[in-house]
C-alpha cells in the first residue's frame, strides 16, 4: 500500500525569514498522516535567505537529522557549541537544546530538509554528531546516512530508523527490502523518480506499508531520502503522539519554553509586556501568579518565577490560567499568527491535551 503525500499538499509557514514545508502537520486533525508516519515524526523542507537567522527548537528527548542540501548553515548553541553544516553534510543532535542558526552566506540561498523522530529515552543526552556523505557514495545506491548501529560509517540514531540519501541518474533503479512489520517513507528532494505506478517530483512523499520491498526508478537526475521505520498503527489510524514525557515537565519547564517561543516571535520587551498584563488580569483564578517577577536589568527582560511552579503537578494549573489570559492579546496582535507557532511546539501542544487533568477543582 502507498500512500502519497504531494509536494504542493504540503502545509507552509513563514517564520519571520525562514521558509518552511511540513509534510506532516499535526494541526490538521483530519489528516491520518497529521502525527507523522511511525517512527518519523517531521520532515520540513526549510529556506533561509542569505545573511538571514532563524532558531531551531529541539524537543525534550528528540533527535534531529540536518541535512544542508544547499547553501552553508552556521549554528550556535547554549552550549557553546558552533560550526557550519556545508552542503551534502548531514547533522544529528539531541537533548533538548535550541540554537540559533544563520545562512553563512550573503548571497545564496540555504537549503535544508530537517527530520525529526520520536522521543528516545535512549538518545535524551546532549549529543551533536556532524559527517559528509559525498555524492559519490550516494550516486546510484541507497546510503545510509544514520542509523542505530552505525552502518558504514553513518551518523548515530537511537530510535529504531535506517535513514537512508541516493543520487540517481536517469534510468537507475534501486530496491529496499522492508523486514516483517517494516515500512518505508520516501521523499524526492529533486527530480522525478517512479514509485510502482506513481510518479513522484521534487516535494512529493510516499509512505509503504504492507509491502516487502521499495522499487523506484528515476526518471531524471533526483535526489532522494528514504527513512525505513518501524512498525505503525493500524492502516486508517493515525500514528499516536509519543510526548507521555510532558506530563512529567514541571510549570518551570513550560513556562520556559512558552516565554521563548513569545520572546522568537514577538521580541523580549513585547513578550515580557503581554506576560505581566496577562498575570495581573489572571490572579483572580491563580493567585500565585502574584509572585510571577518580570525583570529587567541592562536591557535584558528577564522573570522570577513563583517556587510553585518548580513542582510537576502545582505548577501546571496556575500556568494554565497564564495561557488562557495570553491567547486574547495575541490574537488581538497578531490574529492566529503566534498561536499556530506556539500549537508547532511539541511540548505545548501535549500540555494542551493535558489541560483538564489540571484544572482546580471548583
Amino acid at each position: 500500500m502507498i500512500t502519497v503525500r504531494r509536494g504542493k499538499g504540503r502545509h507552509f509557514e513563514r517564520h519571520r525569514k525562514l521558509e518552511v514545508w511540513l509534510t506532516f502537520y499535526p494541526q490538521n486533525r483530519e489528516d491520518p498522516l497529521a502525527d507523522g508516519f511511525g517512527t518519523l515524526e517531521f520532515l520540513n523542507e526549510e529556506r533561509l535567505p542569505p545573511g538571514a537567522e532563524a532558531r531551531l527548537r529541539l524537543p525534550h528527548d528528540a533527535e534531529v537529522v540536518s541535512y544542508v542540501y544547499e547553501g552553508a548553515l552556521e549554528y550556535e548553541d547554549p552550549m557553546g557549541r558552533w560550526g557550519v553544516i556545508q552542503a551534502g553534510e548531514f547533522q544529528r543532535i539531541s537533548g533538548g537544546h535550541g540554537r540559533v542558526e544563520r545562512n553563512a552566506s550573503k548571497t545564496d540561498w540555504a537549503h535544508i530538509f530537517r527530520i525529526q523522530l520520536r522521543a528516545s529515552k535512549a538518545g535524551s543526552e546532549s549529543f551533536c554528531e556532524q559527517k559528509r556523505f559525498s555524492t559519490a557514495e550516494r550516486r546510484g545506491r541507497l546510503f545510509a546516512v544514520a542509523s542505530p548501529d552505525t552502518r558504514g560509517g553513518s551518523l548515530r540514531i537511537h530510535q529504531n530508523t535506517l535513514m537512508y540519501s541516493a543520487v540517481l541518474d536517469p534510468g537507475q533503479h534501486v530496491v529496499h527490502e522492508l523486514s516483517p512489520g517494516r515500512s518505508a517513507w520516501l521523499h524526492v528532494v529533486n527530480g522525478e523518480i517512479r514509485l510502482g505506478d506513481i510518479v513522484l517530483a521534487m516535494g512529493d512523499g510516499a509512505g509503504v506499508t504492507a509491502e516487502s520491498a521499495v522499487s523506484l526508478t528515476a526518471l531524471e537526475k533526483s535526489s532522494i531520502l528514504l527513512l525505513d521505520v518501524g512498525e505503525l498503527s493500524p492502516p486508517g489510524q493515525a500514528a499516536q503522539p509519543a510526548y507521555r514525557w510532558a506530563k512529567e515537565l514541571s510549570g518551570a519547564d513550560l513556562f520556559r519554553i512558552l516565554w521563548d517561543a513569545l520572546v522568537d516571535v514577538l521580541g523580549p520587551a513585547a513578550t515580557a509586556a503581554i506576560v505581566s498584563r496577562s498575570a495581573r488580569r489572571a490572579l483572580p483564578q491563580g493567585p500565585e501568579l502574584a509572585e510571577l517577577a518580570i525583570t529587567r536589568v541592562d536591557g535584558a527582560y528577564g522573570y522570577v518565577l513563583p517556587p510553585s511552579f518548580g513542582e510537576a503537578a502545582s505548577g501546571l494549573a496556575p500556568l494554565r490560567d497564564l495561557l488562557d489570559e495570553i491567547q486574547a492579546p495575541l490574537v488581538q496582535l497578531t490574529g492566529q499568527v503566534v498561536l499556530r507557532h506556539l500549537e508547532r511546539i511539541p511540548e505545548l501542544r501535549e500540555w494542551a491535551t493535558l489541560r483538564g487533568k489540571t484544572r482546580r477543582v471548583g
